[in-house]
């Protein structure tokens, strides 16, 4: 069975296409396929942490196959903090912490250029502290 391209598919397609080559380059993997790898294992982690309407949003933001990988997994009872996070990422990925690190910062700082500051600010509120970083802002502290 052949998969049937339709005309909204196409603008979707490119923008994966222009994601995938953003996270090559600025990650420095040695090809498209290694960079698919990764950002889809940093958007099923991710898809863990975030529920609600921010989940329908940030899904409905993506390419399609991101956003895919995105809902691939329900998300967990309780949240993980951005280090923490990282760690998970790091064990499900069989990768070291610094490297867990540098690629959730490569993935979802490509990832805010493509949806937009208001869906990542969004985002980043409903999660615990230390998410702020990887998606390539500073993290605020919140007034006592």
């Amino acid at each position: 069975m052949t998969h049937e391209l339709r005309d909204t598919d196409a603008p979707r397609d490119a923008t994966l296409d222009r994601l995938l080559e953003r996270i090559r380059y600025d990650g420095a993997y040695p090809t498209r396929e290694r960079a698919e790898e990764v950002l889809f294992g940093v958007l099923t982690a991710l898809g863990r942490q975030v529920t609600g309407e921010e989940r329908v949003d940030f899904a409905g933001a993506l390419p399609r196959s991101a956003a895919q990988a995105f809902t691939a997994e329900a998300p967990v009872v309780e949240q993980l903090g951005g280090a923490a996070f990282v760690y998970d990422l790091a064990q499900r990925t069989a990768g070291s912490p610094a490297t867990a690190r540098w690629d959730a910062g490569v993935c979802l700082s490509g990832i805010a250029g493509l949806v937009g500051d208001d869906l990542v600010t969004q985002l980043v509120a409903r999660l615990p502290s230390g998410y702020a970083l990887l998606f390539g802002r500073a993290q605020l502290a919140q007034a006592a």
